[in-house]
């Protein structure tokens, strides 16, 4: 017990003697911890590839954000335009002949996880589609690039929408894509409208979205490649505890060192006392 207690003295001493030290060695154990568990999660867990910087989750998400409004002052019967085809022109598909000034321009028709909701009650979205023209920078994708957008609500109740993209090609996150939209026969009755992220006035018909994250959209690492992640981490974490223990070692060895020399220094007190009262 004696000897427990003298080891806790010990060690309350140096941490209170060698904070900036422990701080940093609390540090490392703590990272090494944390490799290790991230570790273990990737043999259980697939992983996002963070390369890829872009995807139609993130894109879905950043056009959640907005709002897609009338234009106040304005009829919206001015707006609507009524055809069984979004009012996109279908010859803007990739143009691989786009001369080095016109980017080449990509043009899809998908199937994506987004819920449009109108602010007006007696608007019916049955058969509705809401068409608008914004930013690249508006959707994280870009930056002044224009980029051409159709929402059709041809689903019903469901929790998708047909979203119809026409922008360029380098902007596009094309490594996976939602699927295609299926033809629809009937007259779809589009209303234009503009994109912003400002709450909408009381006066204004607005439509809020809603997107839903879906995994299958999002590019996750290979076996390989996440065989390779994980290796790398566990290396990094044992050598964080290695270095740990030099850590603890030299410490130890120090504090050693210098209750030694205190002890010696005593004894020596205690030796030469003796010798000078004679």
């Amino acid at each position: 017990m004696m000897s427990l207690g003298r080891s806790v003295t010990n060690l309350r001493d140096y941490v209170s003697q060698n904070a900036p030290t422990v701080t940093f060695f609390l540090c490392l154990w703590t990272l090494s911890i944390s490799f290790f568990y991230l570790s273990s999660y990737g043999h259980t867990h697939s992983l996002p590839n963070p390369d890829i910087t872009k995807d139609w989750n993130q894109l879905l998400s950043s056009l959640s954000k907005l709002q897609l409004c009338v234009k106040i002052g304005e009829d919206s019967s001015e707006h609507v335009s009524t055809t069984t085809s979004p009012p996109e022109d279908k010859e803007k598909e990739t143009d691989p002949s786009a001369g080095p000034t016109e980017a080449a321009v990509t043009y899809l028709h998908l199937k994506v996880p987004l819920v449009v909701t109108s602010s007006s009650a007696s608007l019916s979205q049955k058969d509705l589609g809401l068409h608008t023209t914004l930013k690249a920078k508006q959707l994280n994708i870009g930056d002044n690039e224009a980029v051409n957008l159709t929402l059709e609500f041809v689903y019903g109740e469901s929790m998708d929408t047909c979203l119809t993209i026409s922008a360029p090609t380098h902007i596009l996150p094309m490594t996976i894509l939602p699927p295609e939209c299926d033809a629809y026969e009937k007259n779809v009755s589009f209303l234009y409208v503009e994109a912003s992220n400002q709450l909408p006035t009381s006066a204004q018909t607005c439509f809020s979205m809603q997107s839903r994250n879906d995994p299958s959209l999002t590019v996750m690492l290979t076996k390989e490649e996440q065989s390779v992640a994980v290796q790398h981490l566990l290396e990094a974490s044992v050598c964080l505890l290695g270095v740990c223990l030099i850590l603890c070692l030299t410490a130890g060895l120090m504090h050693s060192s210098v209750r030694s020399s205190q002890w010696n220094g005593l004894d020596h007190q205690h030796v030469k006392k003796p010798l000078i009262e004679n």
